[in-house]
């Protein structure tokens, strides 16, 4: 199999600032395979990926491609060779159509003394790329009307077009749904045909079983294991990547005291987003919210938070009818949001732990008239830290340096820090790994035995099965359907949200 490794990389060594991000590590990629490479955040998945797209350059070790050294010095000489990547986020042109995103820098066009571009000719060549691919999307519609789904499209449809023979794929589902995930994998499927090589990073573990023909472990910047995935199971590879063994990746769940309702929406509408939706969530109950990407679950959650308008209709906190209209009002009735993108809505990332922990407060004692005690703040902030075993130099370290699972703790116990009885927590564990998703999950059920209610929102169709008591359907801004844990099936939660139920 030597003759068809596209990419290797050998003894690659990484230092930044005298941390050793990168020790000794061997990688290689074959032509025509999909090559998972997991690991827990701050494992030194990225920072290998860095190198092998020249963003980066070793300290020592060597890149071989095709079998021939190579030295890259910028993310333009990995394109030269055939190497892309396709970030977590797509990084588009958002004003321009994807036709113009798929061929940007290379537009085809007439010479001479008076240059123009040919239009029909990228668009229908733009077009062709997409139906390799197995989609009829429209290149000629601007890149914002475009789903996350169909972004990540357009840039493996560019990626094609400067004939690459690698692509990398950061967490490439953490946006999708179940459904938009199937249809990925039928496009990676389709790569491989044609002889494309794949290197594959995710924290999903049945993903990997689903697609990979191998995987790599990091831990601690080191590499553990390369091995056939057929020749591994779940339980080898987080042993691998965490060094122990994790007692409830998924926890199962076991009897709890459910009260009477805390939380109930009655026909919210916002027009365009979501209609007539009525809901309620009791104490120590887990309600989950599943639907496709754009089904209004992330509307719904921040306009029950204050963080979004709404029209018309009636939110009751234990019974009562409440007028919210800020986060601020949310606090002060007793609920918190965990957001679905920490890092633009849940965090200010160049300040430190403790300022992110503590700014959920301020507004209370300044509310009540009182002193800000220093003292007292600095003593929550440790205390959350350690109940929540964020892994931090210390409170005054700025949370942009922390791994992503921490990152999301950080967020977590500043809302723990103002005891609210309602939790909405949109897409919770996306993007974090395996250890730090099984503690979220430890809080999420501990959050529901000491009475709290908590509204889930979530693309992990597992997830939610094994943590919600029910589970809610949106299709197209609409509950059309409701599950009890009995009826929940993967199943069952897609037709619904496909518009089967509507």
């Amino acid at each position: 199999m030597a003759e068809n490794v596209l990419l290797r990389l050998e003894g690659i060594t990484k230092t930044f600032g005298g941390i050793v991000a990168l020790e000794s590590v061997d990688f290689e990629v074959r032509a025509g395979e999909v090559h998972a490479l997991i690991g827990e955040n701050g494992a030194g998945k990225s920072t290998l990926m860095k190198i092998a797209t020249g963003v980066h350059q070793a300290d020592r070790g060597r890149l071989l491609w095709k079998g021939r050294v190579v030295r890259l010095h910028t993310p333009r000489d990995a394109h030269r060779l055939g190497i892309r990547m396709v970030p977590q986020e797509p990084a588009l042109v958002p004003q321009l159509s994807a036709g113009e995103n798929i061929f940007l820098g290379c537009l085809p066009h007439r010479g001479g003394l008076f240059s123009w571009v040919r239009w029909k000719e990228a668009h229908e060549r733009a077009r062709a790329l997409l139906r390799e691919l197995g989609h009829d999307l429209d290149p000629t519609r601007p890149v914002s009307e475009l789903s996350v789904a169909e972004q990540q499209l357009v840039e493996i449809a560019r990626a094609l077009a400067f004939e690459a023979e690698l692509l990398i794929l950061d967490e490439p589902t953490s946006p999708l749904s179940e459904h938009e995930t199937e249809r990925l994998f039928q496009v990676i499927a389709r790569l491989k045909a044609r002889g494309i090589g794949v290197i594959y990073i995710t924290h999903r573990m049945r993903e990997i079983y689903r697609i990979a023909d191998r995987v790599t472990v990091l831990r601690d910047g080191r590499h553990v294991l390369t091995r056939p995935i057929a020749e591994t199971t779940p339980e080898e590879l987080v042993r691998a990547m965490v060094g122990r063994e994790l007692k409830e990746h998924l926890p199962a769940r076991g009897p709890r005291m459910i009260g009477e309702p805390i939380l109930r929406v009655e026909r919210l509408t916002a027009p365009g987003r979501f209609y007539d939706i009525t809901l309620s969530v009791r104490g120590g109950e887990i309600v989950g919210l599943a639907g496709l990407v754009g089904a209004g679950r992330t509307e719904l959650v921040e306009a029950i938070f204050g963080a979004r308008e709404y029209t018309s209709g009636t939110i009751r906190i234990a019974g009562r009818p409440v007028t919210i209209r800020t986060p601020v009002d949310a606090v002060r009735h007793g609920l918190a949001l965990v957001t679905d993108d920490r890092k633009t809505k849940g965090l200010i990332l160049t300040a430190s732990v403790h300022t992110n922990i503590i700014l959920s407060v301020h507004p209370r004692i300044a509310r009540l008239g009182l002193f800000v005690d220093a003292r007292a703040e600095r003593q929550l902030t440790e205390r959350l830290i350690r109940e929540l075993r964020v892994k931090t130099p210390s409170a005054d370290h700025p949370v942009m340096l922390l791994s992503g699972g921490n990152q999301q703790k950080v967020v977590l116990a500043r809302w723990l820090a103002t005891t609210p009885r309602i939790f909405l927590l949109d897409e919770p564990t996306r993007g974090i790994d395996v250890g730090a998703k099984a503690e979220i999950y430890e809080w999420i059920r501990r959050l529901a035995d000491q009475g709290a209610a908590i509204l889930l929102v979530s693309s992990e169709l597992e997830e939610l099965r094994r943590l919600a008591d029910r589970i809610l359907v949106m299709h197209r801004g609409r509950i059309v359907g409701e599950l009890s844990r009995e009826e929940a099936t993967d199943d069952r939660i897609l037709y619904l949200a496909t518009g089967g139920g509507a």
